[in-house]
């Protein structure tokens, strides 16, 4: 059966390993996961991430989560754009995740990036996940 929205999927298999103390998950690869990833393991909120192959044409990626003191670094995170409901935003439109302490994640043409660098870039676009 094929998934409707794979990056979803991802946002919640990180809130629940976060959730049951694991410290690393796997999920499906893909390019716009892998992008993604990019951005959480540059702005700090997860270790790093590694992709392998599992057996021919199917690979996955091995995520390592970060904890502080016992506590996830990853306090929220949520999918803003859906499937279902695709939200665009120019970016002087984009408002700032709980006042600069988050992030937003945005799919622009440039690549995926988070809000502060679509901000220095001056470049809107999908906003695809929020970090907290």
């Amino acid at each position: 059966m094929s998934m409707t929205d794979p990056l979803g999927d991802m946002l919640t298999r990180i809130r629940n390993g976060q959730r049951a103390r694991k410290n690393a998950i796997v999920a499906p690869s893909s390019k716009l996961r892998m992008n993604v990833l990019n951005v959480l393991k540059r702005e700090g909120f997860i270790r790093g991430y590694s992709h392998y192959e599992v057996r021919s044409g199917i690979r996955e990626i091995k995520i390592e989560l970060k904890y502080h003191d016992g506590d996830p670094v990853i306090r929220e995170i949520s999918r803003v754009s859906k499937p279902g409901r695709r939200v665009y935003s120019k970016i002087k439109d984009l408002s700032r995740v709980y006042n600069g302490l988050g992030i937003a994640i945005l799919s622009t043409p440039r690549g995926v990036m988070s809000d502060a660098e679509a901000r220095d870039a001056n470049i809107g676009g999908e906003v695809l996940c929020q970090v907290f």
